[in-house]
């Protein structure tokens, strides 16, 4: 038989493997990476393709009438899912052959790496990794195959029986279909669906990570099981790169930071989920708040605010109450039910609905810095990254259908710009109308094609997220990415026919007939309090000088110093300067040293010379000496300093 693979056809014997024939195809180098092959798409793959898109064992056959082969490599992403699939198994192989007793039920792939789940009468602890570790290398560099089989359900369903593996039983009663598959490497052998790397070898660049405790099927009435994380990688360099980057992660996270450098709090027994933002941080967010209502005020937008609570009556109308409820929280005053509001965009509609709108006022740009709830499992909040209250940098636009492209492109420079000045790549994608949703096609299709326009009139590479617009729109969705790589859901553009037709919103056209407006909801730094996060990560602590809440600090090398450094701290407010010092008698590398760690961008050293020249010693939080600077010329520095990143960005903005 013919197959394409890579766009060279190869021929060969009609009962060969996909294994065969990608040997055939590809140099011994390429071959030696390949874990799996895909059979492409039909269009691709030619005529008479079956299940065109899955993913193939190399040892499997060819299957009939496959026309095309994709071979799968160790480091594309579905390769790694695949590697580290197997690396699970090669886990649950060492726990087997270290731990008998122990039952095993599954160990998934998961987007940083594996896990596996184990019934164990003591819980691993990370003092078991060292042995499992020395296990799973063993097997690994024996090269063992993964062979598959497929058995009959009762005869897989006794095999595991015998075993004395009750997970493994409970699953396969819970499987549809007469035949299951099993996998084997070595001595172990496990129920799986498949497929594997050709053999255990791949699984050499792996290390575990961490241990948990979950309920079996995640429901608290079953047994707690003991939940083994590892990762996996193509390569022992990808894995060392990867471990590297899990500790500057761990110096960089915002909770650390954000107590040391006394940002905010969490006080999880009284208030879980919620921040208690600490005066240093909550001038960040304030600096942070200020430039973004005037960057609006700039662009067009009004600041309005509407209340925190609304009767249920009008979530119910906007469909909140049948698609989020879930998320939302309930109250009740004087007999009447009322929901707190998780988004802002139905106090803007009942904003607009205050005047009857004529063509000539639109758009109606609403912005507000909304203070939103929704309800967040415990388990899942994470600093200030996943919180249960937060504020929304929302606005919501309504325009004619003719202004909607144009309002979105606003939009997307308005994004652009944000993310220029903080120095963030993002990616951008185009959601699609879910299962879950209200609204006709022909708004849903008119509404994508809206946003898919304007994203292609700005010039940005998208991706289509098929299902995952709100339930009232589809959505552009844009992920900035840090500078470990890391990707964080940030900013969001909804287009919206369906809600103006349940609130009744209606402008007055030329023609003096009323029309229906679209709405377009978005937020560009989503949550405040995740972006603060991102952006303390970011810095490493190290903010901008614009958002440092303290741009500057004078230093005393002797008490006698101490009344000229108040003076000039006085003069340094006055220019706008927010500046703080140090007068104790502490040795002066001390007082550097704890400034450093502040993350102060200056440091104004104040001693017997600098008085009697009027001026200070400027030393940079990186460690650069400037030399001995007057007052007004720190003041100047420290605004240029503040002024530069938004000229680099093409953006006006400043503190003078």
């Amino acid at each position: 038989m013919d197959v394409q693979v890579e766009g060279r056809p190869v021929s060969v014997a009609s009962d060969a493997t996909v294994a065969d024939a990608l040997r055939e195809a590809l140099s011994g180098k390429k071959f030696k990476v390949v874990v799996a092959a895909r059979i492409p798409d039909a269009a691709d793959a030619g005529q008479g393709t079956e299940r065109a898109g899955r993913l193939l064992d190399l040892s499997a056959p060819i299957p009939a009438g496959c026309a095309a082969l994709e071979p799968v490599y160790a480091d594309s992403p579905e390769g790694l899912r695949l590697l580290r699939h197997s690396a699970a198994h090669v886990m649950a192989a060492a726990v087997k052959k270290l731990f008998p007793a122990a039952r095993v039920t599954i160990g998934p792939a998961i987007d940083s790496g594996f896990y596996y789940d184990f019934d164990v009468e003591r819980p691993f602890s990370s003092e078991d990794f060292a042995s499992i570790e020395a296990e799973m290398r063993r097997i690994a560099e024996a090269g063992l195959p993964f062979t598959r089989r497929d058995l009959p359900r009762d005869e897989a369903r006794a095999f595991f029986a015998g075993q004395g593996e009750t997970y493994k039983v409970e699953l396969i009663d819970g499987i549809e279909g007469d035949t299951v598959s099993l996998y084997t490497c070595g001595d172990f052998t496990d129920l799986c669906r498949g497929p594997h790397v050709p053999h255990t070898g791949f699984a050499r660049a792996s290390k575990l990570m961490s241990v948990a405790g979950a309920y079996w099927h995640g429901d608290e009435k079953n047994p707690m099981l003991s939940r083994i994380y590892g990762t996996a990688f193509a390569d022992q360099k990808s894995l060392d790169a990867y471990l590297r980057q899990l500790e500057e992660a761990k110096r960089r996270d915002h909770r650390k930071l954000g107590r040391e450098l006394s940002l905010f709090t969490f006080h999880e027994d009284v208030a879980p989920g919620m921040v208690f933002w600490l005066p240093r941080g909550m001038l960040v967010r304030t600096i942070l708040e200020d430039f973004w209502r005037k960057e609006h005020l700039k662009r067009g937008y009004d600041i309005v605010q509407g209340p925190q609570l609304l009767r249920v009556e009008t979530w119910q109308r906007s469909g909140h109450y049948d698609h989020y409820r879930e998320n939302m929280y309930f109250t009740q005053i004087d007999e009447d039910a009322y929901g707190i509001k998780p988004m802002n965009c139905i106090g803007h509609m009942l904003i607009y609905r205050h005047d009857l709108r004529s063509y000539r006022d639109l758009p109606q740009r609403y912005f507000e810095l909304g203070v939103v709830h929704r309800h967040e499992k415990s388990g899942v909040l994470h600093g200030l990254l996943r919180v249960r209250q937060f504020t929304q940098d929302d606005a919501h636009i309504l325009c004619t259908p003719e202004q909607l492209q144009g309002e979105i492109l606003e939009v997307i420079h308005l994004i652009r710009d944000l993310m220029g000045l903080f120095g963030f790549e993002y990616k951008v994608a185009v959601s699609t109308r879910p299962e879950s949703s209200i609204g006709t096609d022909e708004a849903w299709e008119q509404a994508t094609t809206a946003l898919i326009r304007a994203v292609e009139a700005a010039g940005i590479p998208y991706e289509i997220n098929a299902g995952d617009g709100a339930f009232y729109g589809p959505k552009i969705d844009v992920r900035l990415l840090d500078c470990l790589g890391r990707e964080w859901q940030c900013s969001t553009i909804q287009v919206d026919f369906t809600l103006p037709e349940r609130f009744d919103l209606v402008y007055v056209g030329q023609d003096g007939e009323r029309h229906r407006p679209v709405m377009v909801h978005r937020a560009i730094m989503g949550s405040l309090e995740r972006f603060i996060g991102v952006l303390v990560e970011q810095f490493a602590g190290a903010l901008p000088t614009w958002l440092a809440p303290e741009q500057a600090r004078l230093l005393t090398v002797t008490d006698d110093a101490a009344e000229a450094a108040a003076r000039m701290r006085r003069e340094l407010l006055e220019l706008g300067v927010r500046a703080g010092e140090d007068t104790r008698n502490e040795k002066l590398g001390f007082k550097v040293r704890e400034a450093q760690l502040a993350k102060i961008p200056y440091m104004l050293i104040v001693g017997d010379k600098e008085v009697q020249a009027g001026g200070v010693n400027v030393r940079l939080r990186s460690g650069e000496n400037l030399g001995l600077k007057s007052v007004a010329e720190v003041a100047a520095l420290i605004r240029a300093d503040a002024e530069e990143p938004f000229k680099r960005g093409g953006m006006r903005y400043s503190f003078s």
